[in-house]
C-alpha cells in the first residue's frame, strides 16, 4: 500500500471510530435520598436526591418530565402521559392525584416537587409505554417511614427486580430520586411496595427516555482505536514530511 493510500485509510478509521454509536451498556440505576424532617415539614431542597436526577438527565437529551399539574385531584388510572420523543406512557393500577397547598404537606408527609400536584400510591401501579423506553426516572417522597421498600420490575421478556433502597422507619417527608437507563430497551415498569395499605408514597417528576434520547458514550476501546488511528496518522505526516525535505 502506497503512503497516500495508507494516510486515507487510517484517517477514515479514526473517524470511522469516533462516529461509531456506542455498543449496548450495561443498566445504570441512580439513587440519592435526602432524609425527612417530619411529617408537617416540606423540605424546600433536596440535595442528594437532586444530584442523582441531575446526573441521571445527563445521560439523556430532549426528554420529557410529567408533574401532575394538568390533572385534577383524584383522577385515578389508566392516567395517560405524553413525553417528548418517547411516545405515550399509560399509568395503570393503583394510585390517584392529589396535591397540597404551595409549602405545606398534606399533613402526613407527602407533597409535590414540582409545583404542588403528585401521584399518591400505596399499592402496586405500572407505566406501560407505547414504544419501547430506555430511561425511566421519578421522584419520590415520604417512602418507608412506614418501613415500606419500594421496588420496581422492569418488563422486557423476562421480568427484572431493583430495590429502590430507600431508608426504612426514618421521620416522614423525605425526597429521593430513583432512575434507570437501560438501553436494552424496556416496554414497562412497575412500581411496588413492601407494606402495601400501610405506607403510603407520593411520586412525581416521573422522566420517560426513548433508546434514542439517551446520549451515546464511546466505549473505552473506541477510544483506544481512535487515539491508535490519530497516532499513525501523525507518523505517517511526518515520514511524508521527511521524505519532501530530503
Amino acid at each position: 500500500m502506497n503512503t497516500k493510500k495508507l494516510f486515507s485509510t487510517v484517517a477514515f478509521a479514526a473517524l470511522s471510530a469516533l462516529g461509531a454509536p456506542a455498543s449496548m451498556a450495561a443498566p445504570q440505576v441512580f439513587f440519592g435520598e435526602t432524609l425527612g424532617a417530619g411529617e408537617d415539614v416540606r423540605l424546600a431542597t433536596f440535595a442528594n436526591a437532586t444530584t442523582a436526577r441531575n446526573s441521571f438527565l445527563s445521560n439523556l437529551t430532549g426528554v420529557g418530565t410529567e408533574s401532575f399539574e394538568t390533572f385534577g385531584d383524584g383522577t385515578g388510572a389508566p392516567l395517560a402521559i405524553s413525553f417528548a420523543g418517547a411516545g405515550t406512557a399509560t399509568l395503570n393500577g393503583d394510585g390517584a392525584v392529589a396535591s397540597t397547598a404551595p409549602g405545606e404537606t398534606n399533613g402526613v408527609g407527602r407533597y409535590a416537587t414540582d409545583g404542588n400536584k403528585f401521584w399518591e400510591n400505596s399499592g402496586v401501579f405500572t407505566i406501560d409505554f407505547s414504544a419501547p423506553g430506555a430511561a425511566f426516572g421519578f421522584m419520590g417522597i415520604d417512602i418507608g417511614d412506614f418501613n415500606g421498600q419500594v421496588t420496581g420490575t422492569r418488563g422486557n421478556g423476562g421480568p427484572t427486580l431493583y430495590n429502590v433502597g430507600n431508608t426504612m422507619g426514618g421521620a416522614g417527608g423525605g425526597v429521593l430520586f430513583w432512575g434507570l437507563i437501560d438501553t436494552a430497551g424496556f416496554t414497562s415498569i412497575s412500581f411496588g411496595n413492601t407494606q402495601s395499605g400501610t405506607d403510603f408514597f407520593a411520586f412525581d417528576q416521573m422522566t420517560i427516555g426513548s433508546i434514542q434520547q439517551v446520549t451515546p458514550v464511546p466505549e473505552p476501546e473506541t477510544y483506544a482505536m481512535l487515539i491508535a488511528g490519530l497516532g499513525l496518522m501523525g507518523f505517517v505526516a511526518r515520514r511524508r514530511q521527511r521524505k519532501l525535505v530530503g
